[in-house]
Formats: C-alpha cells, sequence, structure tokens
C-alpha cells in the first residue's frame, strides 16, 4: 500500500506518528496511508520555514516569478497525472478533475506576474524636500489549511501568491485527499524552489490548533465549513495572527419567468450536482418565481433521474457524478434528506432508490430533488454539501431577493433571466460576495479575488487576486526627507507641509 511521506525542508520525510487510512470512495477501501504529524514534524516544518524565510524574502520578485513560471510548465505536463490522483483519492469525474487543475494553474499565471503586482506608489514632494512611497513586504510565515472538496485547486488559491510575495509556507491538507499536496511539493522543488520555503504536514485538529497557537506561525488561510472558520477565525486572531477563514454556502440560483428554461436547467444540473454537490459554490438553492415551478421542476426531475452515477475514473462512457467522500459524509447526507421528508417537503427524485447505488461499496447517493421546500426547514438552512437540489416557489422578483438575502451565508447569488432591467437590480441589491448572471458557477477568475460575505467569510481580505496579494503582504508607507544643510527644525506642533 502506498504511504504518503510529510515534505519538510525540500524533501519526504516519513512520518513517526498515527497512520490513518486514504480511501477511494468509488470501492471503500483504503489505497494508500498517511500520517498525523508529531510535535517534532511540526516543529521541523516551522523551523524550515524560519531558516529559508530571510533569504527568500529578500530573492528579487522576478527571480521568485522565475520559479512559478518553470512551475507553471510542469504543472501542464502533469496535468493529467494530478487529475487521475484527484479522482482516485476523492471519487470526482476525471473532467471534473481536469477542470479543477485547471482553475488551480489559472492562479499561478497570475502569480507569474508579481514584479508587477507588488509595484508600490510614490509621491514627490509632499512638502519641501520630503518623499513618499509604500512597499509590501511579507507578512512571515504562513499556514494554509484546505478541504477535501478541491486538493489541487484550494492549496493553488494560496500557495502560490504566498510564495510570490516572498513568504513561507506550511499546507495542512485535508488527510482524506493528501497525495496531490505532497506532489505539489515535490514539482515545486523540481523547478527550483529553495528547501523549506513550501512544507508540507498532515494532521487533524490538535495538528491545526498547535499552529494556530504558535507565535511563529504569522498567517493562516482556512477553507472549510462555517463552524471550523469561526472556531478558527477566533483563535488565530486571539494569537495575533492574520486570517483569511471561508466557511459555508447556501447558494442561490433565481428562476425569473422569462428566464430561458432549458439553458437555466442545464445550468442547475451543472452547479447542483457536478462533484457530487461538494463544493462551496454549488448552487443547492433554485428560487423559482411564479409560474414558472411547475414546468422547471419536471424537466429537472427527468435530467436528474437520468444522471450516470459511478466511479470517477470510468470512461466508457464517463459518468456525471462520481461517490460522495466518505461512509460518514454520505450519512449525513441521507440524514438531511430523511429531515427534508419528515419536515413536510416533497422529494421528487430520490437519489437512495438508483440500483448503482443501493448495491455498491463505494459511498454514492444519486440526484435528489426536493420541491415546495420552505425557509424553515433543515434542508434550506444548513448546508448539506451533497448532490441535493432544493426548489423554494416565490410570487415575484423582490420576494426572491429578500429570500436570498436573509439567508446567513452569502457565498454566491445567480440569476437567471432575459431582462437587463431585473438583472443590475439583482446585482446591486442581492447581498452576496460572488454574482452571476445568467453563469451558473460564478466563480471569479484568478485576477479577481474570491470570497463571500457574512458567515461566508470570517476576515476583511478574500483569496486570490489583488486581495491575496493584499493578504500575504503588509503594507508599509515611507516618508523620506534629506535636508541640504544644518539640522531638521525642532518643533513640537504636528508636522504640516
Amino acid at each position: 500500500m502506498r504511504i504518503i511521506d510529510h515534505y519538510i525542508n525540500g524533501m519526504s520525510v516519513p512520518g513517526k506518528g498515527v497512520f490513518l487510512p486514504v480511501e477511494d470512495p468509488s470501492v471503500g477501501t483504503a489505497v494508500a496511508q498517511v500520517p498525523m504529524a508529531t510535535k517534532e514534524e511540526r516543529d521541523l516544518a516551522i523551523l524550515s520555514c524560519q531558516n529559508a524565510g530571510a533569504e527568500w524574502s529578500q530573492t528579487p520578485p522576478q527571480k521568485r516569478s522565475r520559479v512559478l513560471f518553470r512551475f507553471l510548465e510542469k504543472l501542464q505536463s502533469k496535468k493529467e497525472t494530478l487529475a487521475k490522483l484527484i479522482s482516485e483519492e476523492h471519487g470526482k469525474t476525471y473532467r471534473d478533475a481536469l477542470g479543477e487543475v485547471s482553475r488551480g494553474v489559472e492562479v499561478v499565471e497570475f502569480a507569474c506576474g508579481i514584479p508587477q503586482l507588488l509595484k508600490g506608489d510614490y509621491s514627490h514632494q509632499i512638502g519641501t524636500g520630503v518623499d513618499s512611497w509604500s512597499m509590501r513586504p511579507p507578512v512571515g510565515i504562513c499556514l494554509g489549511v484546505t478541504p477535501f472538496n478541491f486538493p489541487a485547486m484550494v492549496p493553488m488559491w494560496m500557495v502560490p501568491i504566498a510564495l510570490a510575495c516572498g513568504n513561507t509556507f506550511i499546507l495542512k491538507p485535508s488527510e482524506q485527499v493528501p497525495g496531490c499536496a505532497h506532489h505539489l511539493a515535490s514539482l515545486l522543488s523540481e523547478c527550483g524552489l529553495p528547501p523549506g520555503v513550501f512544507n508540507v504536514v498532515y494532521g487533524g485538529k490538535e495538528t491545526v490548533d498547535f499552529f494556530l497557537q504558535d507565535r511563529r506561525i504569522d498567517a493562516v488561510s482556512f477553507v472549510g465549513s462555517t463552524p471550523v472558520a469561526e472556531s478558527l477565525y477566533r483563535k488565530g486572531s486571539q494569537s495575533g495572527k492574520r486570517i483569511q477563514a471561508l466557511g459555508g454556502a447556501k447558494n442561490h440560483l433565481i428562476v425569473m419567468p422569462d428566464a430561458d428554461i432549458d439553458l437555466t436547467v442545464d445550468a442547475l444540473m451543472t452547479s447542483a450536482f457536478g462533484a457530487a454537490g461538494e463544493r462551496c459554490m454549488a448552487i443547492s438553492v433554485a428560487v423559482a418565481v411564479g409560474a414558472l415551478a411547475e414546468p422547471l421542476v419536471d424537466k429537472l426531475s427527468k435530467k436528474i433521474s437520468n444522471l450516470r452515477i459511478g466511479p470517477g475514473l470510468a470512461n466508457d462512457p464517463e459518468n456525471d457524478m462520481g461517490p460522495l467522500i466518505s461512509r460518514e459524509h454520505l450519512n449525513k447526507v441521507i440524514g438531511y434528506i430523511t429531515a427534508g421528508i419528515e419536515e413536510g417537503a416533497e422529494l421528487v427524485v430520490d437519489g437512495r432508490q438508483l440500483p448503482y447505488v443501493k448495491n455498491s461499496a463505494g459511498h454514492f447517493l444519486g440526484g435528489c430533488l426536493f420541491d415546495k421546500v420552505t425557509p424553515d426547514m433543515r434542508i434550506y438552512r444548513e448546508e448539506i454539501f451533497g448532490p441535493v437540489l432544493c426548489v423554494v416557489r416565490v410570487d415575484d422578483f423582490h420576494s426572491a431577493i429578500n429570500l436570498v438575502n436573509q439567508h446567513e451565508f452569502a457565498n454566491g447569488a445567480v440569476i437567471f433571466t432575459r431582462s437587463g432591467e431585473v438583472a443590475r437590480e439583482f446585482s446591486h441589491h442581492i447581498a452576496a460576495g460572488m454574482v452571476g448572471i445568467n453563469v451558473p458557477i460564478p466563480v471569479p477568475m484568478a485576477f479577481h479575488s474570491f470570497g463571500g460575505w457574512k458567515r461566508s467569510l470570517f476576515g476583511p481580505l478574500h483569496v486570490h487576486g489583488p486581495e491575496g496579494i493584499r493578504f500575504f503582504t503588509r503594507l508599509k508607507t515611507i516618508t523620506s526627507r534629506w535636508p541640504q544643510s544644518g539640522l531638521l527644525d525642532q518643533g513640537y506642533a504636528m508636522p504640516t507641509m
């Protein structure tokens, strides 16, 4: 069985702690083992960052970008290998895994422009003989804590930008999908990244808490559930760290009466059931405005019933949806389905009943569709993180806006309409961090920033794009005066021009 090592100081480091199995969720059996980091291994990772940090932070940005350009080239040649590894450990389809790698690569492309992105402002002669300018030095030692659902993309939201800005970095990926992180670390070393600049250690809550309490860690970037994000933000802030913690979501898609219904149905299928719904940007609520609800539910039910469910690496033909990550998570999602029925929602399509789902040893669940869902139900209030789409019926556009804006999560929101007036009003009044107009999954490109509002984000700065640069740097402003002769005029009043 494959044994996955930590990656510390530019090399693989065999684990000395407890080992956990890494499952292929398509078959429910272990394909690898991953070590949980000991205190000694965590300390070693931090020490490696400290030893490498001084030189790396002073390396010219152009030289740092050259490492990333080589990394970009490596990723392009290794994307099929990474996609297969993701499909094996996570279960998502190979095509979806390839898409994940591509979206991660886009952030590396953005980070390659770091010499331009770190340029400061300069003001000449702000006072007599006085000039002022700004710079953005790195934060220091950064920690990334990443979830199971995007083993390549989410680490690449953080790592390339942090390294480009001159920081050192420790990645703590999900122990359920550890292989990709080690592979990325190895590729970076091959591309000339100095030893100790980027390290990978595995572990659970104990490991994260250790890093949160250690004052040598300067900044933490996290993606995961809202309860964990909130707790991590509180603990990290109390120990003086800069924190960026992305939490849960309940993304809505408003369907206006004038929407192209076939286009809308295809969009809902893509956004609700891609990656088995295990996406923070999955659309989990369709808000049907007016009389459109009946034909919308009818067309959705037919498409959902015909989803091909099976292993992510199947290719003849390729499946539409793979398994959920674990048996524990599968049971949690099934619990939500049971709760929805008990609370009075109408289960139009029951993905639990598919023959393949019943007969497989893997963690499979077919697509599920609930109609006549109301805001007081658990399946509406809470993030399910599975292939379950809820339809809520409202009378008009303003009721739809109010419904979305009252939810505690505010990651993304989408509208499908042919009306420019309605779309403009939606974009101005909807309370969400990422907004789509006739776009099923409004994930910004790498040169913009990703993040939600309200209880979907803890901390002021979003990931990647301009806000990612701000998070992984500190603003320093210098005011300089070189008197031509004599001493500076001494005084006790507030200095002015």
